[in-house]
């Protein structure tokens, strides 16, 4: 048993660009209302040490003050569980009267550590002690989801199961899947889906990939006679030595925004970032530019700011490949996108993105270019990809023109 109790402070571990162990980075602790990060004294000594976001926390000495109208570091925020994994978190504090409050520490402090990203966070500042459970199957990872989603109690062994899921974002069932060479995001199936959830967002993914996009690779499996899609981890590179971590921040962090102003979140304001922090800043605008497209002819309005990020190296950010594109369900025709598009106007049609062009350094006519190279593939590979996902046809006419290609983003 475990006393109730509410945690002060974390200290932030990180893996630094090339290397397979963390060291401390510093100690997050609160003040007040916020929690306010400052490094340490042996981190800032080191020479190999890099800032864990610079226009945040820059590196020098002492609590780094918060960017306005945030109650925490962004980017640090970024590493912490999202909607499923408190999900599981709850659940398991509702299971356990002796467990303490579910604050952003406690997120941050009972969630697995493989989560997105180089960081971690740990009650010491001397002992790195992962909060991982051993391997387990897809089974059973299905299991614990439906019985977590429908609030039945869970086995000791599948309790145990659930740290898998408590790592990462995203609204819907997931967890961390890792074996001798490869590690994946697991996206399960839940008997409350309406349609094939999972095989649509892999037959987005796999046309993403076909038009050009950069995007995670992904494959489906069967766990329990269910659809598991697997999506290939990016932020994680196999080295002789071990597993390398590799550094992140969301859009959200790098348009100085938390949750409750994601609302402002713009295009083509992260557009003007990414002509002046980014690496190969033209070829990011023109691919940026193409996953809005995309976006809109699949359907996919959960684009939101947190389902973009960037790589952090400690001095430039480079697009990470794009994830999470998941066709939403969606009753009528008009529909809006999670960002702003043009202005205000976040309407998810082709010709609010035209009017936006030049904000990603292409004319009118290439912008076209772009919106009609894609029609064409999606439409000449649409019943192949379909194929690969053995989606009935009935399925297939219930995604057309509904979540891909809608009338509406045409109009």
């Amino acid at each position: 048993m475990t006393s109730k109790k509410r945690y002060k402070e974390a200290y932030v571990w990180v893996w630094l660009p090339g290397e397979v162990d963390p060291v401390v980075a510093g100690l997050l602790a609160r003040d007040g209302k916020n929690l306010v990060f400052n490094y340490g004294k042996s981190y800032l000594a080191r020479d190999n040490k890099v800032s864990l976001y610079a226009p945040e926390l820059p590196l020098r000495a002492g609590a780094l003050p918060l960017i306005e109208g945030l109650q925490m570091p962004s980017c640090l925020r970024d590493a912490s569980p999202d909607a499923w994994g408190r999900r599981v978190l709850m659940y398991k504090h509702t299971m356990d009267k002796y467990a303490g409050d579910l604050d952003e520490l406690t997120c941050m402090l009972e969630s697995g550590s493989n989560r997105i990203g180089a960081l971690d966070f740990q009650q010491s500042a001397t002992e790195y002690c992962p909060r991982l459970s051993e391997s387990v199957t897809l089974e059973q990872l299905q299991e614990s989801t439906e019985k977590v989603t429908n609030g039945l109690p869970l086995s000791p062994e599948l309790a145990v199961v659930l740290q898998h899921g408590t790592a990462i974002g995203g609204a819907r069932p997931k967890a961390i899947i890792e074996t001798r060479d490869e590690q994946y995001v697991a996206k399960f199936s839940l008997s409350t889906d309406l349609y094939s959830v999972v095989k649509a967002e892999y037959i987005a993914m796999r046309l993403a990939k076909i038009i050009g996009l950069d995007v995670s690779s992904v494959k489906l499996v069967k766990a329990m006679k269910k659809d598991v899609l697997l999506v290939e981890r990016f932020d994680r590179v196999k080295g002789n030595k071990g597993w390398q971590r590799k550094m992140m921040v969301s859009a959200l962090t790098i348009l100085e925004l938390d949750e409750m102003m994601a609302r402002y979140a713009s295009y083509e304001d992260m557009a003007e970032t990414i002509r002046q922090r980014f690496t190969n800043p033209d070829h990011t605008l023109h691919e940026l530019f193409g996953r809005i497209i995309f976006n809109i002819l699949c359907g996919n309005t959960d684009d939101h700011a947190r389902n973009h990020a960037a790589f952090w190296n400690g001095t430039h950010l480079t697009l990470t490949p794009a994830y999470d594109i998941c066709p939403q369900s969606r009753a009528g025709n008009e529909a809006s996108q999670a960002m702003k598009i043009h202005g205000d106007n976040n309407l998810s049609q082709l010709k609010v993105c035209l009017a936006s062009a030049a904000s990603y350094k292409l004319t009118i006519k290439q912008a076209q270019e772009i919106i009609d190279q894609q029609l064409e593939l999606i439409k000449a590979n649409w019943d192949t990809v379909c194929d690969e996902a053995k989606l009935p046809k009935l399925e297939r006419k219930m995604l057309w023109e509904r979540q891909f290609m809608n009338p509406f983003a045409f109009e």
